[in-house]
């Protein structure tokens, strides 16, 4: 009855995977080094060859960015000043340092484009609309707004998206290194400047559906309010496993090394002692 209980339940019968595997593998490498080398100098070879390779594995897994990962880097909301309802919020919110002058008799869609050009003007990069960033904040964006209330589903668009920010540095420029035709060189550019994005979301106007009759297609409502959605990048930690296991493979790794080489020395010195004893 326990062997048909532990097919199913699955934390069991992961466990079991694991104990198994490590006894198998690990194990029937300890028992052939064991009668050669005696429990515990085998116990420390076979370990030192596990933190070993995983140092190695925690290395390779480190430059590529695979294996064991962490949380790769996502858009988040700005505290407090997510999702803007009016213009007038997004001087407040900090985006914009100044606001554009909109005229009074200005449309929404010209209000927009306004607001557009100061971004603009402020530094702000539009964002190519078939780009991959482009994409990824307005899915993150769509979320922000439809778990604010601001939209239901389908019923508004991303017209724009603002970006501004996350510069690396320290970088070496090109022309001080001989021969390098690059602009810069960032492999130790491990700092990073705050990158945020404001998404433009423009509602859709209000169609009826009618049976038999293909759907209309949407329209942005010219006489509604532009609403923005307000992000930072959360650059994640997707290498940070892997530095870890690295680290504490390679720690124990050179420690067992360290004792390996030790036990060594003192077998050495005790051999020639005893054969001076001998000799005498």
């Amino acid at each position: 009855m326990n062997l048909l209980a532990i097919g199913w339940e699955p934390e069991l019968r992961g466990l079991l995977t694991v104990v198994i595997a490590v006894v198998i593998l690990m194990g029937s490498i300890y028992l052939i080094m064991l009668t050669n080398m005696g429990s515990r100098l085998a116990f420390l070879v076979v370990l030192a060859g596990l933190a070993g390779w995983m140092m190695l594995m925690g290395l390779t897994w480190w430059i590529y960015g695979i294996g064991l990962r962490g949380p790769d880097p996502t858009w988040q909301p700005v505290a407090g000043a997510t999702v803007l309802q009016e213009t007038d919020a997004l001087r407040s919110a900090g985006a914009l340092e100044v606001l554009p002058e909109v005229p009074a008799d200005a449309t929404a869609r010209e209000e927009g484009e306004l607001v557009g050009e100061q971004f603009r003007e402020e530094g702000w990069v539009l964002l190519d609309p078939s780009s991959p960033a482009f994409g990824q904040a307005q899915a993150t964006a769509s979320v922000f707004l439809e778990e604010e209330g601001a939209f239901a589903a389908g019923a508004y668009v991303i017209t724009d998206v603002f970006d501004i920010g996350g510069d690396r540095y320290p970088r070496v420029k090109a022309g001080k290194i001989p021969g390098l035709t690059n602009d810069s060189l960032d492999f130790f550019a491990f700092f990073h400047e705050p990158h945020y994005v404001v998404a433009e979301a423009a509602p859709y106007v209000q169609v009826r559906d009618e049976p038999g009759r293909a759907p209309v297609s949407p329209e942005i409502d010219e006489t509604r309010q532009r609403q923005y959605v307000y992000m930072i990048r959360d650059l994640g930690a997707r290498r940070q496993p892997a530095v870890v296991l690295t680290l504490g493979g390679g720690a124990i790794f050179f420690a067992l090394c360290f004792l390996l080489h030790r036990r060594e020395r003192h077998l050495q010195e005790n051999l020639s002692n005893s054969k001076a004893v001998a000799a005498a």
